[in-house]
Protein backbone atom coordinates (compact mmCIF):
# COMPACT_ATOMS: atom_id res chain seq x y z
CA UNK A 1 0.00 0.00 0.00
CA UNK A 2 1.26 3.47 -1.26
CA UNK A 3 1.40 6.18 0.94
CA UNK A 4 0.70 9.51 -0.24
CA UNK A 5 3.14 12.25 -0.24
CA UNK A 6 1.02 14.82 2.20
CA UNK A 7 0.40 12.24 4.37
CA UNK A 8 3.98 10.81 4.60
CA UNK A 9 4.72 14.10 5.67
CA UNK A 10 2.52 14.90 8.43
CA UNK A 11 3.83 11.24 9.78
CA UNK A 12 6.93 13.06 9.86
CA UNK A 13 7.85 14.88 12.73
CA UNK A 14 9.23 18.73 12.46
CA UNK A 15 11.37 18.33 15.11
CA UNK A 16 14.74 16.48 16.07
CA UNK A 17 14.32 14.41 19.18
CA UNK A 18 16.84 16.83 21.21
CA UNK A 19 14.61 19.40 19.83
CA UNK A 20 11.24 18.02 21.30
CA UNK A 21 13.53 17.34 24.22
CA UNK A 22 14.29 20.94 24.83
CA UNK A 23 11.07 22.01 24.29
CA UNK A 24 8.93 19.46 26.06
CA UNK A 25 11.35 20.90 29.32
CA UNK A 26 10.71 24.58 28.33
CA UNK A 27 6.90 24.19 28.23
CA UNK A 28 7.73 23.08 31.88
CA UNK A 29 8.59 26.50 32.91
CA UNK A 30 12.28 24.98 33.14
CA UNK A 31 15.20 27.72 32.36
CA UNK A 32 17.80 27.60 29.64
CA UNK A 33 20.58 26.47 32.26
CA UNK A 34 17.63 23.75 33.86
CA UNK A 35 17.46 22.15 30.29
CA UNK A 36 20.87 21.82 29.76
CA UNK A 37 21.58 19.96 33.17
CA UNK A 38 18.85 18.13 32.68
CA UNK A 39 19.88 16.54 29.56
CA UNK A 40 23.63 17.09 29.86
CA UNK A 41 24.41 19.52 27.17
CA UNK A 42 25.76 23.11 27.51
CA UNK A 43 23.36 25.99 27.80
CA UNK A 44 24.52 27.26 24.37
CA UNK A 45 23.72 24.07 22.70
CA UNK A 46 20.00 24.65 24.39
CA UNK A 47 19.73 27.80 22.80
CA UNK A 48 21.14 26.60 19.70
CA UNK A 49 17.81 24.28 19.31
CA UNK A 50 15.52 26.86 20.35
CA UNK A 51 16.78 29.26 17.84
CA UNK A 52 17.15 26.00 15.32
CA UNK A 53 13.31 25.43 16.01
CA UNK A 54 12.54 28.89 15.59
CA UNK A 55 13.72 29.43 12.57
CA UNK A 56 11.95 26.28 10.77
CA UNK A 57 8.21 27.16 12.07
CA UNK A 58 9.34 31.32 11.40
CA UNK A 59 8.82 32.63 14.32
CA UNK A 60 10.42 35.67 16.56
CA UNK A 61 10.22 34.07 19.92
CA UNK A 62 10.00 30.95 22.43
CA UNK A 63 6.52 31.66 23.01
CA UNK A 64 5.29 31.71 19.31
CA UNK A 65 7.43 28.66 18.88
CA UNK A 66 5.55 26.92 21.49
CA UNK A 67 2.11 28.12 20.54
CA UNK A 68 3.10 26.96 17.08
CA UNK A 69 4.35 23.88 18.08
CA UNK A 70 1.25 23.00 20.20
CA UNK A 71 -1.18 24.07 16.98
CA UNK A 72 0.94 21.47 14.97
CA UNK A 73 0.52 18.65 17.60
CA UNK A 74 4.32 18.55 17.91
CA UNK A 75 3.92 19.36 21.37
CA UNK A 76 1.47 19.10 23.96
CA UNK A 77 1.04 21.32 27.60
Amino acid sequence: MQVSAGREMRMKSLLTNREREVFELLVQDRTTREIAESLFISEKTVRNHISNVMKKLNVKGRSQAVVELVRLGEIQI
